[in-house]
């Protein structure tokens, strides 16, 4: 399982309902420039939710891409509380959500 740093700028492809099991999730996909849909998953324990996500609107992410057999997904969309991993965000109708 491979795990990188991603920052880019996409569409939104569908929204999911939250993960509520354990640590709380909100969840959607985002098609990026390059034609690959990536699955993000933004913590809403640590950060606020994102407000009005739409179908078919463009969202800027930064966070941690993991890899797994899935395909992966994109976390750490957020500040880290202990700061052992770099800030991510999500820039969605010119508001940071970190």
């Amino acid at each position: 399982m491979t795990k990188d740093r991603l920052h880019g700028i996409g569409i939104i492809s569908k929204v999911f309902s939250d993960d509520v099991k354990g640590t709380k999730h909100q969840r959607f996909t985002v098609k990026m420039k390059n034609g690959k849909t990536v699955l993000v998953v933004h913590n809403i324990d640590i950060a606020p939710r994102i407000l009005g996500l739409k179908v078919g609107e463009p969202i800027e992410i930064q966070g941690q891409y993991q890899w797994n057999s899935q395909g992966g997904m994109v976390h750490w969309t957020h500040h880290d509380p202990h700061a052992e991993f770099p800030t991510g965000y999500i820039k969605y109708h010119g508001k940071f959500y970190s």
